[in-house]
């Protein structure tokens, strides 16, 4: 059963049926990490490599290929994760900022694989590399921030210190107590207001494209989930962010090489030739 956490105003989501202690990424992928929280994809349960270009991280979309998001944590404390993929959180697709989204929740050194939308309490549907065209944004109508999978990471407020100090001397002339007063007296500062959720108007007019990468929403998968209370601190301590597109568009980009000998079947076949002498006899070998 996965643990959901539970603040007032929001509900907050873990998957602690998931949970599990955190090792380091196998493979010759490499984990973004920020301040001892990572984030890594997963194709067939394997990570996948990652690119920094352009002052950002990037990794290659399959199409339709499904694909999970691993969370892992660090530290020694318990934290919050704000997950959204093209933009809508992964657990309820909603736009809001990371403070006021919904979050999953990892203990201590623990980790979590996350494999798609959360559709209910016991289900979740698949994440899948597809075209924009064919994305769960375009459905939902919120196509604005395609592309990209993000991870804000918030820890959990700690309680408060009890301080003692002695009790203030009473001056002769009275000032001690009327400054008490004052300042009880005095205003609160006021708070600051609460980040205004995104709009979710999805109108773009032109069609989405068939050759850029987006993340549909794919077959039904058991994923329980539970509220758990979790009072999260107010800005995230990590944001971790992963853009993701074909390799077309990431040779476009500049993040990969146009051209990979080990890799690229295409330009193999394109350097084919039809004539390179006579055909070997396998029934005639020089004697030794």
């Amino acid at each position: 059963m996965t643990r959901i956490v539970r603040k007032s105003p929001i509900t907050l989501f873990a998957a602690a049926m998931l949970l599990t202690a955190a090792v380091a990424p196998t493979g010759k992928a490499f984990a973004l990490e920020r301040s001892g929280y990572s984030m890594e994809i997963l194709i067939g349960g394997e990570p996948i490599d990652e690119y920094a270009a352009r002052g950002k991280n990037y990794v290659e979309a399959l199409k339709n290929r499904e694909y999970s998001v691993r969370l892992c944590n660090r530290t020694a404390g318990r934290i919050a994760v704000a997950l959204s993929v093209d933009g809508l959180n992964s657990i309820d697709a909603r736009t809001t900022s990371a403070r006021d989204a919904r979050k999953w929740i990892l203990g201590p050194y623990e980790s979590i694989v996350l494999d798609g939308w959360q559709v209910s309490s016991e289900t979740a549907r698949r994440f899948v590399f597809t075209t924009e065209e064919k994305s769960y944004g375009n459905w939902l109508g919120k196509t604005q921030n395609l592309g990209i999978i993000a991870a804000a990471v918030f820890r959990e407020k700690q309680p408060p210190i009890s301080i003692y100090r002695a009790p203030m001397v009473q001056r002769e002339d009275g000032k001690a107590r009327d400054e008490a007063s004052e300042n009880q007296g005095a205003p609160a500062e006021p708070s600051a207001p609460m980040a205004q959720a995104e709009g979710s108007s999805g109108s773009i007019a032109e069609k989405k494209s068939d050759d850029l990468a987006a993340t549909g929403i794919g077959r039904q998968t058991s994923h329980p989930v539970q509220q758990i209370f979790f009072d999260a601190e107010d800005t995230p301590s990590a944001v971790l962010e992963l853009r993701y597109e074909y390799r077309d568009s990431l040779v476009r980009l500049g993040v990969l090489p146009a051209f990979d000998p080990c890799g690229d079947a295409l330009s193999r076949r394109e350097r084919a030739r039809g004539f390179e002498g006579f055909a070997p006899d396998p029934f005639c070998r020089r004697s030794r």
